[in-house]
């Protein structure tokens, strides 16, 4: 069973508490586009940090990349995308809701009212747009629908220049952009999403040992920072679920609140994408080989993986609830290198004007290396239950005895356990927790 009973659970939570609102809500939103608020934005940035610690900062054969959204048109041609990024879509001729052909059961029956559907056209996902004053057919323009095709366009520019030998990666994170049939299950699938993307070079004939490699690689990624072991699996896909430019393809699948999904994809792109940019660009982006003394084209392994998703995925696994002397308590059990805020400082009374002076200046001070919050707006009962749900670590309060012998009381998240120390020593023994949580199981 998923964490979370119904994804209305979570929309609530996130929602209520700062992570993430309709985009537009006061025009009445836009449908599939969200908004990341003030704690939404800091676990995404978190989540984005984490995924480049883990495949660039750590690794000595992985550069990085920040391509450009809008790409020569031909790019998107040699891709494949703008023959072959179709769906088939159906209307219903009663109700006139839209869906996808390929996910009914019922290729001429409308599932919400049984109308008839009408025959299936193909669509395509790319959001299209004008590049200049004038909109006509020359200066047509897309919106990528991934950030693959930046990392090959860019291959021959970062091989050259950092000098790299096969095998290397090349990572990138960014916005990508799709005009879905079908949307919904909150951030799970929208028209604009953001993904983390490795595009690995490999010698032809290793392909298949890389791609069992990043399988695993990926696979300790998601565990490393704390989604349960039993809430992920892989799906091979068959032949009738490969891409176009697909040898093999494994997605790595959580369990969500509506279902187990994919959550990253990592696929044997072969040669495809580097073949298809020489011919239509021109360019030779073979690689030559000094050892062998041969040119030939790098096969890929691609593990791309989704920022929302991952979010979405991380915000479930850590949701707890419990009862505590008699009331429920709702906690968020993020680890803590991805949690929005690090630790939080409360006075234990607020009307008592050195309690809040001294907290302030601890939370001050904290706020140099950590992203921390003061609060004192209720009473402490409050203010923990209100950092436990949005998966605050650690909580410092300063109580009338911290003005005698200058010692805090720190609490767990977790466990809810405190202990009392000096002031000097709050901000140690949190880079002492944080060190021990980005340390490699």
């Amino acid at each position: 069973m998923s964490p979370v009973e119904s994804m209305d659970v979570m929309v609530s939570l996130c929602k209520r508490r700062g992570f993430i609102f309709q985009s537009s809500e006061i025009y009445g939103g836009l449908g599939s586009v969200w908004d990341y608020g003030p704690l939404g934005v800091e676990l995404k940035n978190n989540i984005k940090q984490a995924w480049w610690r883990a495949v660039v900062m750590e690794r000595p054969d992985m550069e990085g990349l920040d391509a450009a959204i809008f790409m020569h048109p031909d790019v998107w041609k040699a891709s494949g995308h703008v023959d072959g990024f179709t769906d088939p879509l159906v209307d219903c001729k009663s109700c006139k809701r839209r869906y996808r052909a390929d996910e009914l059961k019922d290729p001429k029956k409308c599932p919400e009212c049984g109308g008839e559907l009408t025959e299936p056209r193909m669509f395509n996902l790319m959001f299209k747009t004008f590049m200049g004053p004038v909109e006509e057919t020359a200066t047509t323009i897309y919106l990528r629908p991934e950030t693959a095709q930046g990392i090959f366009a860019n291959f021959d520019n970062v091989l050259t220049t950092m000098r790299r030998k096969l095998p290397f990666g090349i990572a990138q994170i960014g916005k990508a952009f799709r005009n879905e049939i079908t949307t919904g299950n909150f951030i799970f699938r929208t028209r604009e999403f953001e993904q983390m993307e490795i595009e690995f070079f490999v010698k032809p004939g290793t392909d298949q040992e890389w791609h069992e490699y990043w399988i695993k690689e990926r696979l300790n990624w998601y565990k490393r920072f704390g989604i349960n072991e039993e809430n992920l699996r892989l799906h091979e896909h068959g032949a009738d679920e490969l891409a176009h430019y697909a040898k093999s393809c494994f997605d790595i699948e959580y369990r969500f609140p509506m279902g187990w999904a994919e959550l990253e994809g990592i696929a044997n792109r072969t040669d495809f994408d580097l073949r298809q940019h020489s011919q239509l660009s021109g360019k030779d982006l073979s690689y030559y080989d000094e050892q062998e003394k041969r040119r030939y084209i790098p096969y890929v392994i691609e593990p791309s993986a989704g920022v929302d998703r991952s979010l979405l995925a991380f915000l479930c696994d850590a949701y707890r609830e419990e009862e505590v002397r008699g009331q429920k308590r709702v906690v968020l059990e993020l680890h803590p290198a991805l949690a929005p805020i690090k630790v939080a400082v409360f006075p234990l009374l607020k009307n008592r004007a050195q309690l809040v002076e001294l907290a302030k200046k601890i939370a001050d001070d904290l706020r140099g290396d950590f992203r921390t919050m003061y609060d004192d707006t209720a009473g402490i009962g409050k203010l923990y239950r209100r950092q436990d749900e949005t998966g605050t670590p650690w909580c410092v309060t300063v109580d009338m005895q911290t003005l005698d012998d200058q010692q805090v009381t720190v609490r767990d998240r977790t466990t809810m356990e405190q202990i009392r120390i000096p002031i000097e020593r709050v901000k140690p023994l949190i880079s002492e927790y944080l060190q021990k949580a980005w340390q490699k199981p």
